[in-house]
């Protein structure tokens, strides 16, 4: 064999073996995020500044001071993902990040960064749904989980329940009709003077009350019994507290969050067991902030178990927002074939499974 195709093939093998490295970027609400994911599931930085400390003296997420706070951290962040991952900018094939949905401001701040390391490196640019992000977290945290699952997405602002055919191929079977199920967390933990991050102190205070001392309602969607609706029931923990009031009675603030857990928790479980059932999967997986409830996590797992459907769900670290869940997403965009120009946008209100045109 001659020394040239021997050199050939030792090339070959090279590229064969060498991880392909994206680095990553999330600032879709109020955490500046950035991360190194080798082939999809391998992880080998995460950075996350976090404004939560911020936001809580307003009660919530100031768009503006979150978009602000990202220019500030952005650069920081980065650096420190690629020291975290000893590597620098000349080691990165290519970057993805959120483009939606999420707020406008505080997106456009990530992908203006993306576009110039991309424009600069000049390497691909991958845009990333956040909700798609969210679900590729399961693939960083098992590397064994292939699709198809079914999946359900609770977070803030979202609550899916999606069939995930392949890597990038989602059927949605439902969705929230109103609040989705962190910002009903939200606001019940407002009503009841627990504060800002409403989901986190709720699954605290939850643990020294009896979930039994009220009888929350579970709505159901008629015309699609795969869809949530959690407007009524936060409406409902409001109307009590004001009879209460009116009444001149008081009330356990933990027995409050208890209850209101519980119908939460039931309705999610309710409708993900129901998928199962008709889709016949036997995987099932979390996603989204919510997915780190602790009262979730092992219903869900107690459920899955009793209908012999094996159960998958992210650390919590990676059930927040974070930008390793945007760098796998990025990688099976890529394999697909999927990358943007220069002109990406942030699209604010981007709904699972469109496209950049």
């Amino acid at each position: 064999m001659s020394e040239e195709l021997l050199e050939e093939i030792k090339q070959n093998m090279e590229e064969e073996a060498k991880e392909f490295k994206i680095l990553a970027i999330e600032t879709s609400c109020d955490e500046t995020a950035a991360a190194v994911v080798a082939d999809g599931r391998k992880v080998l930085s995460n950075v996350i500044s976090s404004q939560i400390d911020l936001h809580t003296l307003y009660g919530g997420v100031v768009p503006e001071i979150a978009s602000r706070k990202h220019i500030e951290n952005i650069n920081y962040v980065i650096k420190k993902a690629l020291a975290d991952a000893d590597c620098t900018l000349d080691d990165i094939d290519a970057i993805g990040v959120t483009y939606g949905p999420g707020l406008v401001g505080a997106l456009l701040v990530g992908v203006a960064e993306a576009k110039a390391i991309a424009f600069a490196k000049d390497i691909p640019l991958i845009g990333v749904h956040h909700i798609e992000g969210h679900i590729c977290a399961n693939f960083v945290e098992d590397p064994n989980l292939e699709p198809p699952f079914v999946c359900l997405v609770v977070s803030g602002g979202h609550t899916h329940l999606v069939v995930v055919e392949d890597y990038g191929q989602y059927k949605i079977l439902g969705r929230t009709r109103d609040d989705a199920a962190g910002e009903a967390f939200d606001k019940v933990a407002r009503a009841i003077g627990l504060g800002y991050p409403g989901g986190p102190k709720i699954d605290k205070a939850s643990q020294e009350g009896d979930p039994n001392a009220f009888e929350f309602p579970r709505a159901k969607v008629t015309d699609n019994i795969y869809d949530f609706s959690f407007s009524g029931m936060k409406s409902a923990v409001l109307n009590e507290l004001n009879a209460l009031e009116m009444k001149g009675e008081s009330y356990n603030q933990a027995d409050v969050a208890a209850s209101f857990q519980a119908a939460v928790v039931d309705t999610l479980v309710e409708r993900a067991m129901l998928a199962l059932e008709k889709t016949g999967s036997k995987k099932f997986a979390l996603a989204g902030g919510v997915a780190s409830n602790t009262l979730l996590r092992k219903r869900m797992k107690e459920e899955c178990e009793k209908r012999g459907v094996k159960f998958y769900c992210p650390a919590p670290i990676l059930c927040t927002d974070n930008a390793v869940m945007i760098g796998s997403a990025a990688y099976y965009e890529y394999k697909n074939g999927i990358t943007h120009g220069l002109d990406l946008n942030a699209i604010p209100n981007l709904k699972l499974g469109e496209r950049y045109e």
